[in-house]
């Protein structure tokens, strides 16, 4: 049963509050219409006592009881008064109807026996009962009880009630018909503004828009719905940025060892090889295989808590040197690798991570240095300092405020390959691990680039 109508109940919030209206309004109007149907026929029955009485009144000031006997004066047109009359002094019948029915006759010899002024309702014939009412007058005279009983034919007041009946049932349907309608259609209305924002909120949440809901004048609910939906739109814009984000640091980290596999297997193909030079080609394939696989891992591991630190430490200065060998040097430039303390170095996250922040800064170094790159390590009070330094042309002074926004290049056109993502990428890391990439402004000529990361 519950799941008939579960299924048989409306899909809509219209249509569930109209349901709703409707079901409250039919059980108003119903306790309603009984009532006032209950009312009506509680009057019209008095009506109809206060006529009996009042004709037994009239009735009574024909019975002389000041001889020894009683007797029923005669009047002149007084059918009237006899019709539907009996007349008893006490158990004596005066005077009945001048065709009286046996079975109200026999009815009104009961009243008069048991006497009072209560009034009761007998079968017109046997087979309707309810449909005549008798009501008795006592009339007391010393020792000669008089009793006058009048009948009236109820016919008349069932069908009043019965018309008020019916008319109240039409009007419950009519009232109940205008409520439903009438509450779909405020309801519609009310969710107009719902369906509208519903309607913006997709729109918005499809292309990533930065329209939001402006704090107008609404009602309460839609002025917390509104702050919700933006909160959401909020939320799915920051969850596409970050993932293009993510597709693209991802796209500019395996950029390189895809070309070291691409430029081995080139070089590979293009002559017979010795079996030592087949097994070197396979070793440079299967460390860019490792390498691009830890990328994957670090930037994927970074992507789901962009909070959390990895576990790890890390030999600064051998990692330094294993990045170094991964980058194809331009000619003309001369790498300067300053290791040479001997002092243990270590940084207070793992080489991996490590790698990842400092391998975009190299590579910048190379594609814009002149003749030299520098990378130098240090120790720090209250960590360590890796500093990256190259001979090119530097960063334009009205660009320094945008460098590490992503996509943003100084010169898009200077004919070197990039997205813009790599310095975001490296500063984003240093931060979700503790520490810090920055630029040096004042170095000249060239670039300058600081990586601070917590002792290990």
């Amino acid at each position: 049963m519950t799941s008939i109508l579960a299924r048989l109940a409306p899909r809509t919030l219209r249509g569930r509050l109209s349901l709703v209206a409707l079901t409250t309004a039919a059980l108003l109007m119903t306790v309603l219409t009984v009532v006032f149907n209950i009312v009506v026929r509680h009057h019209l029955q008095r009506q109809a006592d206060d006529e009996l009485r009042n004709r037994a009144a009239a009735v009574a000031t024909t019975v002389d009881t000041s001889g020894p006997t009683v007797r029923v004066l005669e009047t002149a047109n007084d059918g009237l008064l006899d019709a539907n009359v009996w007349i008893y002094s006490g158990a004596r019948l005066l005077e009945q109807p001048p065709s009286p029915v046996p079975a109200l006759s026999r009815a009104a010899g009961r009243l008069a026996a048991r006497g009072g002024p209560d009034c009761t309702d007998v079968p017109a014939d046997g087979h309707q009962p309810g449909r005549i009412r008798l009501c008795p007058l006592p009339i007391q005279d010393g020792e000669r009880p008089v009793t006058v009983i009048t009948a009236l034919d109820l016919a008349p007041y069932r069908s009043s009630a019965d018309t008020f009946l019916l008319g109240s049932l039409v009007l419950d349907a009519a009232m109940l018909a205008c409520t439903y309608a009438l509450t779909r259609l405020a309801v519609g209305r009310a969710l107009r503004p719902v369906r509208s924002m519903t309607e913006q909120a997709t729109l918005w949440s499809t292309v990533a828009s930065e329209e939001r809901f402006s704090p107008e004048r609404r009602p309460a609910e839609l002025a917390l719905l509104g702050a919700s939906l933006d909160t959401l739109l909020d939320r799915i814009r920051a969850a596409l940025r970050h993932e293009r984000q993510l597709t693209g640091e991802l796209s500019h980290e395996l950029r390189t060892p895809l070309s070291r596999i691409v430029a081995e297997l080139d070089w590979w193909q293009a002559r017979p090889r010795s079996t030592a030079e087949t097994e070197a080609c396979h070793e440079a394939v299967a460390d860019a295989a490792r390498s691009m696989r830890t990328i994957c891992d670090t930037l994927l591991d970074d992507a789901r808590d962009g909070t959390r630190t990895l576990p790890g430490t890390s030999e600064v200065r051998p990692v330094l040197r294993r990045l170094v060998g991964h980058f194809d040097v331009p000619d003309g430039v001369t790498v300067v690798l300053d290791d040479h303390d001997d002092a243990p170095l270590e940084a207070g996250v793992p080489s991996a991570l490590l790698e990842r922040i400092v391998s975009p800064l190299l590579a910048n170094a190379f594609r814009y240095a002149r003749s030299s790159v520098v990378l130098s390590a240090a120790r720090e009070t209250d960590g360590v300092c890796v500093e990256v330094t190259d001979d090119g042309p530097g960063v334009p002074a009205d660009f320094a405020g945008r460098l590490f926004q992503p996509g943003r290049r100084a010169d898009p056109d200077d004919g070197h390959g990039g997205a813009g993502l790599g310095l975001p990428l490296a500063r984003r890391l240093a931060r979700s691990a503790g520490g810090e990439v920055s630029h040096d402004p004042g170095h000249a000529p060239g670039s300058r680039f600081t990586v601070r990361l917590p002792a290990g």
